[in-house]
This record gives C-alpha cells, structure tokens and sequence, in this order.
C-alpha cells in the first residue's frame, strides 16, 4: 500500500464538494479522482478500527478504506482487533491518545465501546459507525452501510428461489412444498444480523403460514438461530446437533436459510458429512444460502454446492466512509439517505445505505468479473 501524501482541510473540502454531487447521482461515488483539487497543507491521520483477519471480508474493506483516505490526502492508521473486544477497545482509546481527526470504527461488539465514544466527542473527533452500528452512545455521528433489512429479504427469497416456491423476483410459482429447512441467523452482538433475520423472517412468515415452509427442529427464535462472532466452526456444530436431533429417522432437509458465506461453508460441511443428499444441489445437497461473496463461497456456487450470496461492494462501501470523512473534516454534514431507521438505543443514527445483488452460478460473471471484485482465475482456484 503507497503512503498517501498530506493534504489540508480546504482540499478535503474541494474534493467533497464534488464526490458528494457524485454520491447523489449513484450512492457509490469515488472520492479518490478528485481528492487532490486545492491547495495542499496538512491532512492529519484517520484511525480505521476493523473487527477481525479471520474474514476476507473485513480484510479488503480495511483495505479499500485506508486505500481512499491515503488517495484523499490522509495518513491512516488501521488496526485489525481479532474478534477480540478489549483488543479493539485498547486499539480505538491508542488513536484517541495519538489524536486522529476522525475514526471510522467496524465494531466487534456494538454495546462495548461507550467509553471510547465519550472520550472522542471530548477531544472533538467524528466517529462514523462502519456497516456494524455502534449502539448506546450518542456520540456516534454517522453510518455508512448497506440495507440490511433488504439484505434479509434477499436471502429468504433466494432461498425460496432455490426451492422454487418463488421466481427469481420473489413471486410466489404455485409451488406447495412443504419443504423443510432450517434457520441461521448472525451473531446477536451486531446490530445487523437482527435487521437480517427481521427481513428474512418477514418474507418467509406467508410461506410458514400456509404451510409450504416447515422448520423440523422447531428452532425459528433468533436466539435459537444465532451464530456468536459469525464462527463457521460454531455453525457447523450447530448443523451436526440439528442432523442428529431432528433428521436421524429419514426426515429429509430441503434448505438452510444462512446469512454469511462462512456460516454457510459450515453448514455445508455439516451436510455432506452426514450424506445429507449428496455433494451438490443437483445431487440433493439442500440449498444453502449466504452473504458477502466471499471467494470460498463464489466457488461453491460456481460448481453447485452453494445455492447464492448476497454481495455487498464493499468498495462502494469504503467510498462513502471516505465521503464522510471528508464531510466532517471539511465542517461539514455528510449526505444522509436514511435518517429513521437506524436508532442505536440513545439516537437515531443519520445513514448512508447501499443496495446490494444476490449472486447466483448464472451471474457470477456479471457480478463479479466484470465488475473487478474477483477475477475468473481467482474463482476457479476457490482463492485470492
């Protein structure tokens, strides 16, 4: 990564004027062609708490992130916690002491960071909530993330895509089932692993009511589906219980509804472990869904074992907390697309929010290739 050469308010200010313009045009414009207009001075440091390693996910968005604000004029300095919380909470109060003008902060646990909060509102540093809200503090000044409710309405559908209770679109085939699956949800201490399940539950509760959709096990509370730290390892426990529990006597399982590629490679594991229907959806591998388009996963789906994933351009995303930045470092106020959805339990949290695609082997290419998230050659190795 090339270090990013400084550059001062009245820069910032210029290039946000534009990328802004931009934003309203797409809600996806880059900052980065623009960032150098103006008169170069001082540009300080941003400091980018990311949750973990163990994800590729949060690994190219860390990246994105310090990439635009390096390409902006800012010095970064990203830290990576491991999943572990006093590691993130030591990591955000060191950026606080080492004086950041801004933090943008992906939290492990969005209840555990109050302190941190009160003590960059004292010191005057913005703080944008990055896709994970930060909850319980008012001092949390912005969100940039996707719709995660629609996030939730994405997966239940290719769900009932897959099982062809519904066209691609979602409306209904006149299929009756009932077919029997089993629900995952995400880990209860992020915020939007709720809005998943909410969106998710919400367009699968009519098939549950007439009876086309049953869950065997009779797991259906978030609690009972909730995945702690999104841990594939916890995922796959869970599915080999709910095998040996419920599916021992011949019962046979149609689906899995899962709300992130790694829960869902698990899951996978779990099933063709147990010979639950082969080792593709062709051969009887119930269809499992997913999230974050993680190449594990977009290969799974390329060769038929994973049924989809909901991409999130996490690019588009890093754009707009640059943007952001930006925003407030310029004394200004970010363009917001979202102020009533988002309360964190103390104030309703002004957002930016971005639409996401379900990713299926049909538009792997489309989605994916063309676009310059992954490459083919990456795909067909299953890694980056």
């Amino acid at each position: 990564m090339r270090l990013g050469k400084k550059m001062g308010v009245v820069a910032a200010g210029a290039a946000l004027a534009l990328t802004l313009t931009a934003c309203a045009g797409d809600g996806a414009g880059s900052s980065n062609e623009n960032a150098t207009d103006g008169e170069a001075t001082e540009g300080g440091t941003i400091g980018v708490a990311m949750p973990t390693e163990t994800s590729e996910r949060w690994i190219a968005d860390g990246n994105a992130v310090q990439a635009g604000l390096e390409e902006a004029g800012y010095d970064v300095d990203l830290q990576f916690a491991g999943d572990d919380i006093p590691v993130q909470t030591q990591q955000i109060d060191a950026m606080i002491t080492g004086g950041v003008e801004a933090l943008i902060i992906a939290a492990i646990d969005g209840t555990a960071l109050t302190s941190q909060l009160d003590a960059a509102a004292a010191a005057g540093i913005p703080v944008i909530s990055y896709d994970r809200l930060i909850r319980d503090s008012e001092n949390v000044d912005f969100y940039v993330s996707f719709d995660n409710y629609k996030v939730g309405v994405a997966q239940a559908t290719a769900l009932l895509y897959g099982l062809g209770l519904t066209d691609e679109a979602g409306e209904p085939t006149g299929e009756e089932g009932p077919f029997n699956i089993e629900l995952f949800a995400g880990s209860p201490d992020d915020n939007n692993a709720n809005f998943f399940w909410d969106g998710a539950m919400d367009t699968l509760q009519p098939f549950f009511d007439d009876g086309s959709l049953v869950v065997p096990s009779g797991q259906t509370a978030f609690d009972q589906a909730a995945t702690l730290r999104w841990e594939q390892e916890r995922a796959q426990k869970r599915m080999e219980d709910l095998l040996t529990s419920t599916y021992t006597g011949g019962e046979e399982l149609h689906g899995v509804l899962a709300p992130y590629d790694g829960l869902s490679r698990g899951i996978i594991t779990a099933l063709q472990g147990a010979g639950m229907g082969g080792d593709t959806i062709e051969d009887g591998l119930p269809v499992v869904t997913g999230q974050d388009a993680e190449i594990a996963s977009v290969k799974y789906i390329q060769d038929g074992v994973q049924q989809s994933t909901i991409f999130k351009d996490t690019r588009k995303l890093a754009d707009q907390a640059v943007i952001a930045a930006q925003a407030y470092l310029a004394g200004e106020e970010p363009e917001a697309n979202d102020t009533e959805t988002y309360d964190n339990g103390v104030k309703t949290v002004p957002s930016y929010l971005l639409e996401v695609d379900t990713v299926y082997a049909d538009n792997i290419t489309e989605l994916l290739v063309d676009s310059g998230y992954w490459t083919q050659d990456q795909i067909d190795a299953g890694q980056a």
